[in-house]
């Protein structure tokens, strides 16, 4: 879930800051299923060669590198340079058996991949993307990974449930604001929001692969109070900007809920899922 609603350039959601990045990597690397990474069959070669869709300044490298074994070459696609140079500048690794981890920037509009984008990839990796993109955007990505055989690893996608702890009689009109948010209509189509699971899913499923899916939730308390009240600011904003007629009670709700937070009587649970999708085994 990305909580800056009114900061774009250009209408492109899949542009987020470092700061927003930076606060929501300990709470994405507490929330992924660490189970779905059992499921990752090293490759024949021994060498990883991993490309991350979307990597933004490379958290999920940081988070996923030492849990594998063997040398990996990431290789981080986005389509910010800044961004980019936030990767390169803290890399991941080493890997978990202290093998070498190098990696390699490029300059890559992930809604507009193609196969040959991603040659040689053996293993496939986006975390916080996939709600982010049209149908169409989704279904070309897709055709284009299963297109290689290998394994696509996709953490943090949202689900659209949010709960809050005490309830508010507004967290559900507020929640219903926020989604049809996520599902706006862009230059670019309309984006799927807390449909791109359900939707990839299905896509992969048609195309053969074998799909798994865990839940992976943010539970925001005392200890991520910067990261939930910035989340809480973006969400309620979002939800006002979708449904101007929220914008006095939101705005009322808005400091309930921040004052909940500083004096940390709230918690907060983000729903999102992981998502893995192995090539299926031929039948012997």
């Amino acid at each position: 879930m990305r909580p800056e609603p009114r900061p774009r350039r250009g209408d492109d959601p899949t542009r987020v800051s470092r700061r927003w990045l930076a606060l929501r990597e300990p709470a994405d690397a507490a929330a992924r299923a660490r189970d779905l990474i059992e499921r990752l069959a090293p490759p024949t070669s021994g060498h990883w060669v991993i490309h991350d869709l979307g990597c933004g300044s490379g958290a999920m490298g940081r988070w996923l590198a030492p849990l594998l074994s063997g040398h990996q070459r990431w290789v981080g696609h986005e389509r910010d340079a800044d961004l980019l140079e936030a990767f390169l500048a803290n890399p991941p690794g080493p890997a978990a058996d202290g093998a070498a981890v190098t990696v390699e920037a490029r300059r890559t509009d992930v809604a507009r991949l193609d196969q040959s984008d991603l040659a040689g990839a053996s293993l496939i990796t986006a975390s916080a993307l996939l709600d982010m993109l049209t149908a169409e955007e989704l279904a070309a990505m897709i055709a284009a990974c299963v297109g290689l055989g290998c394994p696509v690893l996709v953490t943090l996608s949202v689900s659209g449930r949010v709960s809050l702890s005490p309830p508010d009689p507004l967290d559900g009109p507020l929640a219903a604001a926020f989604n049809d948010h996520q599902r706006r209509e862009t230059p670019r189509g309309r984006l799927l929001g807390p449909d791109a699971v359900p939707f990839a899913e299905h896509a992969l499923g048609r195309l053969g692969a074998e799909v798994t899916i865990r839940p992976s939730p943010w539970r925001l308390g005392t200890a991520h109070s910067a990261l939930a009240t910035e989340w809480m600011t973006g969400w309620v904003a979002a939800a006002r900007e979708q449904q101007p007629q929220l914008d006095s009670q939101a705005e009322r709700y808005a400091g309930r809920r921040l004052a909940q937070l500083s004096a940390g009587t709230l918690a907060v649970t983000v729903g999102h899922a992981d998502l893995l999708a192995l090539p299926r085994r031929p039948r012997s």
